[in-house]
C-alpha cells in the first residue's frame, strides 16, 4: 500500500505493538515454543486481516522483527479469530500456512509471488472455495506442482529424492462466487481454458505474462467481464476479434515490456477503433510499450498555443476522437503516443513528463518491476535535472516501489539514486518527520539487502541527506551496525569508505554516552583503528584518515570504556606513527590531540601515558603552531590532568615535572584569548574538577584559561553552561586560595564577571 504522511491510526499503532509483542499481549508460549491465543480473546475480521496484513508486510520490510513459526495456527479457529481479507506476499508463506487457516471463510484472498506455495495449496484452496470472491495466484510459480516419489527408489533417491510435476486436473470447479481472478506469470502447461471454464460469471481476469494462442473462451463471460488484463501476451488478429465481443469491459490493459521479447503484433488504427466503437462502457485502456504500425496522431494547429485539452473531440490520437467522454486512464508508456499534445484522458501514463512519469510508477509498481524500474529512472532525471513539483507524491512512490521490491536488484539500484536526489536539502521543508523516517528505513533495508556497490553508495549517499545523529536516532543501533559492516569489508570501494567515515562520525558526534558505549561495544573503535592502520601502511594521509580519528575523538568524550579500548588495540603506537608520517597535517594532529586529551581524563588510564616518549611528544606540541591553538591547547590538556595526578605519580627521570611546567605556563601565555575555537564541549565537568586543588596551579591556570576564552568568545553557549554546573562558587573558592598564581585569580575574576554581565544583559532583554 501507498506510504503515507498521515499520522499513523491508533488501530495501526495498537496491531504493530501487539505484533511486536505477542507473548505479552494477544499470546502465551505453550512448552516454551508454540504461540497461542490467550482462550479469552475474540476478534472480529477487521482486526483479524489487519493482524495477519501488518504481519505480512513487517516480515517482509523490518529487518528486526523475528517471523513466528506458528503465527497463522492463531487463525485456526474461526470462533475466536475470523479472518476475511487477507494479502500474502513472497516467501513468508508456507503451504502449512495456508493450510492452518482452511476453516475461515475467506472472502478475498491474494497470494503474490509465493514462491514455496506448492499444488498441496491448491488443495487447500477448495476449503474456501464456497466463499471466495476474490483470488490472485499472481507470480506462485510452483502452486500446480506436486512432489512425486519415484517408484523403486535405489540410487535415484539421492540424485533427484522428489520429481516436480504438473498437476493437470485442478479446476475452479465449486468456486461459485469468485468474480476476480488473477492469475498472473502462470506457470506454462497448466490449461486455462479448462481451469477456468466452471466459473459462471467472471468479472475481473489478469493472464499476465501468460501465452495463449487461442483466447476464445473469454467470450462465455461476455455478460460479465469487466477487466482484462493481458500483459506481455503476443497478439493475433483473433485475439482482438474476441476482446471486441467483451462489451462490458471497462478496463482492459494489452501493454507489454518491450524489451523482454520478439512480439510480432504491431497496434494498427484499425484495432484502436475497433476498440472505441465495441468496447462502449471503455473507461481505462493501457496499450504502454506497443508500436504503432502506422501514423495514427492528428496534427493540432493550437499546438503553439500550448493549450492541451483532454476532450475526444481535440484528441492528437485519431481513433480516440471517436470516444463518448475522456477516459479515466490511458496507458502510454514507451509509446510515442504519450508525447502528444491532446491526450483523452484524466491519467496518462507515459514517458513525457512528471506526471505521466509518476502515473506510470503507480500503475505498475506491484506487479511490474521491471517496467517500474524504468519510470523510476526517468524520474531520477527529473529530480535530478529539474525540479521535482509533486514531491510529496514521488517520495511516497519510491518508498512503495522499493518495500516492494526489497530484492529486485534493478529497483533498489534507480530507487535510492532517486531518493537521494528526492531528499536532498532543496525539498527539506517540504518533508514530513513520519515521511523522512520512511526515507531512512527503506534505504537501511536496502543497505541490508544488497552488498551491491551502486546500492550501498546511494544509501549512504541518501543518509548524508539527513541531520545526523537526530534524525537517525531512532535506528541508531542498525545504521552503526550496517556502517561498521561496510568499512569492515575487506575489499572496499573509495568512495563507500570516505561517506561511512563521514557518517560514522556524525553519528558518534554530540550523542549520549550510553549511545556511545553500545556503539563502542559493536567494534567501532578497533574498526577505525584498522582503517587508520591501512591508510598509514599507504602512507596516505587523506579525508578517511582524518575522520577516522575524528570519529575517535568524539567516541571517546567522557566515555572511559572506549578510552581503554583505545589504549588496549595499540591507538598509541598509531597516534606516534601518524605524528613522524604526516609532521605536516594540522586538522590530523588536532583530532589525535583532542582523542587524548579525552583518554587523559580518566584516571585509571593516565598511568599508562606516563613514559617519556609521550610525556617529550606531548611537551614538543606545546610549541605548536597547528590549527591556532587547538594542538598546542590539547597537548596542554593532557599534561594539565597528568599533572594534577602530583609528583609522586611522575615517574619519570626524562624529561623533568618541572621543566615540563615552565613549558607549559609559556605555552598558555602565548595564546590569544580571543582565539576562535574548534572544539565543542558537552561538559565543563573534566575542566571543573582541575580547579579545587593546589597540588598543580599549571593546571588550575589552563582551566580558567579555558573558560575565559569560551565564555568571552561563545557566552550564549557557554556562560549558561558555566552557571549550571556549579562552576562559579569553585572559581570563587579559588581565588581564596594561597597556591593559586596571581594571575590566575585575575582570570578568575573575569570570567565570574562575564558570566553575570551575560546574566544581568539576558534579564534586560526578556522584560
Amino acid at each position: 500500500e501507498m506510504a503515507s504522511d498521515s499520522p499513523e491510526s491508533l488501530m495501526t499503532l495498537c496491531t504493530d505493538f501487539c505484533l511486536r509483542n505477542l507473548e505479552g499481549t494477544l499470546c502465551y508460549l505453550l512448552d516454551n515454543e508454540t504461540l497461542r491465543l490467550h482462550p479469552d480473546i475474540f476478534l472480529p475480521s477487521e482486526i483479524c486481516d489487519k493482524l495477519v496484513n501488518e504481519y505480512v508486510e513487517l516480515v517482509k520490510t523490518d529487518s528486526i522483527f523475528e517471523p513466528h513459526e506458528s503465527f497463522f495456527t492463531l487463525f485456526s479457529d474461526p470462533r475466536s479469530t475470523r479472518l476475511a481479507r487477507i494479502h500474502l506476499r513472497e516467501q513468508i508463506v508456507q503451504d502449512q500456512d495456508l493450510e492452518a487457516i482452511r476453516k475461515q471463510d475467506l472472502v478475498e484472498l491474494y497470494l503474490t509471488n509465493c514462491e514455496k506455495l506448492t499444488a498441496k495449496s491448491l488443495q487447500t484452496l477448495v476449503s474456501f472455495s464456497h466463499t471466495l470472491i476474490s483470488l490472485s495466484l499472481f507470480g506462485c510459480c510452483n502452486i500446480f506442482y506436486e512432489e512425486e516419489n519415484p517408484g523403486g527408489c535405489e540410487d535415484d533417491c539421492l540424485v533427484n529424492p522428489t520429481r516436480q510435476v504438473l498437476v493437470k486436473d485442478f479446476t475452479f470447479e465449486g468456486f461459485s462466487r469468485l468474480r476476480f481472478l488473477n492469475l498472473g506469470r502462470l506457470i506454462e502447461g497448466v490449461n486455462v481454458e479448462t481451469l477456468l471454464r466452471p466459473l459462471a460469471s467472471l468479472a475481473a481476469l489478469d493472464l499476465s505474462g501468460i501465452q495463449l494462442n487461442d483466447v476464445g473462451f473469454l467470450t462465455q463471460w461476455k455478460d460479465t467481464l469487466v477487466s482484462l488484463v493481458l500483459y506481455n501476451m503476443d497478439l493475433s488478429e483473433e485475439h482482438i476479434q474476441v476482446i471486441a465481443q467483451l462489451r462490458k469491459l471497462r478496463h482492459l490493459d494489452i501493454s507489454r515490456d518491450h524489451l523482454s521479447s520478439y512480439y510480432k503484433f504491431k497496434l494498427t488504427r484499425r484495432v484502436l477503433n475497433l476498440f472505441v466503437e465495441n468496447l462502449v462502457n471503455l473507461s481505462s485502456l493501457d496499450i504502454s510499450g506497443h508500436t504503432m504500425l502506422e501514423n495514427c496522431t492528428i496534427p493540432s494547429m493550437d499546438e503553439k498555443m500550448g493549450q492541451t485539452s483532454i476532450e475526444p473531440a481535440k484528441s492528437s490520437i485519431a481513433p480516440f476522437r471517436g470516444l463518448k467522454r475522456p477516459l479515466q486512464f490511458l496507458g502510454l508508456f514507451e509509446t510515442s503516443l504519450c508525447r502528444l499534445t491532446h491526450i483523452p484522458a484524466y491519467k496518462v501514463s507515459g514517458d513525457k513528463n512528471e506526471e505521466q512519469v509518476l502515473n506510470a510508477i503507480e500503475a505498475y509498481t506491484e506487479h511490474r518491476p521491471e517496467i517500474t524500474s524504468r519510470a523510476i529512472n526517468l524520474l531520477f532525471d527529473i529530480a535530478r535535472i529539474e525540479r521535482c513539483s509533486q514531491l510529496l507524491r514521488a517520495l511516497q512512490l519510491v518508498i512503495t516501489a522499493l518495500k516492494c521490491h526489497k530484492d529486485d536488484k534493478n529497483i533498489q539500484v534507480t530507487g535510492s539514486a532517486a531518493l537521494f536526489y528526492l531528499t536532498n536539502s532543496e525539498y527539506r521543508t517540504e518533508q514530513s518527520v513520519k515521511l523522512r523516517r520512511q526515507v531512512i528505513q527503506v534505504v537501511l533495508n536496502g543497505m541490508e539487502s544488497y552488498q551491491e556497490v551502486t546500492v550501498q553508495r546511494n544509501c549512504c549517499l541518501t543518509l548524508c541527506n539527513f541531520s545526523i545523529p537526530e534524525e537517525l536516532e531512532f535506528q541508531y543501533r542498525r545504521v552503526n551496525e550496517l556502517l561498521l559492516n561496510i568499512l569492515n569489508q575487506s575489499r572496499q570501494d573509495e568512495s563507500i569508505q570516505r561517506i561511512a567515515v563521514h557518517l560514522c562520525n556524525a553519528l558518534v558526534c554530540q550523542v549520549d554516552n550510553d549511545h556511545k558505549e553500545a556503539v563502542g561495544k559493536m567494534g567501532f573503535v578497533m574498526t577505525m583503528l584498522k582503517l587508520i592502520q591501512k591508510k598509514l601502511a599507504d602512507k596516505t594521509c587523506d579525508q578517511v584518515m582524518e575522520f577516522s580519528w575524528s570519529a575517535l575523538w568524539n567516541i571517546t568524550d567522557e566515555t572511559p570504556d572506549n578510552c581503554e579500548m583505545f589504549l588496549n588495540y595499540s591507538g598509541m603506537k598509531l597516534f606516534l606513527e601518524c605524528l613522524k608520517e604526516f609532521p605536516e597535517k594540522q586538522e590530523l594532529h588536532r583530532n589525535m590531540l583532542g582523542l587524548l586529551g579525552n583518554v587523559a581524563e580518566v584516571k585509571e588510564l593516565r598511568p599508562q601515558l606516563m613514559t617519556s616518549q609521550f610525556i617529550s611528544v606531548f611537551s614538543n606540541l606545546l610549541e605548536s603552531k597547528a590549527d591556532g591553538i587547538e594542538v598546542s591547547y590539547n597537548a596542554c590538556g593532557v599534561l594539565s590532568h597528568i599533572m594534577f595526578d602530583g609528583p609522586e605519580a611522575w615517574g619519570i627521570c626524562e624529561p623533568h615535572r618541572e621543566e615540563v611546567v615552565k613549558r607549559m605556563w609559556a605555552a598558555i601565555q602565548s595564546w590569544d584569548i580571543n582565539s576562535r575555537r574548534n572544539i565543542n564541549y558537552r561538559s565543563f565537568e573534566p575542566i571543573l574538577r582541575l580547579l579545587p586543588q593546589g597540588i598543580s596551579p599549571v593546571s588550575q591556570h589552563w582551566a580558567t584559561w579555558a573558560l575565559y576564552n569560551l565564555v568571552s568568545v561563545y557566552p550564549d553557549k557557554y556562560c549558561p553552561l558555566l552557571t549550571k554546573e556549579g562552576g562559579i562558587p569553585l572559581l570563587k573558592d579559588m581565588i581564596k586560595m594561597a597556591s593559586a598564581r596571581q594571575e590566575t585569580k585575575e582570570m578568575a575574576r573575569k570570567v565570574i564577571e562575564h558570566c553575570s554581565n551575560f546574566k544581568e544583559e539576558n534579564m534586560d532583554t526578556s522584560r
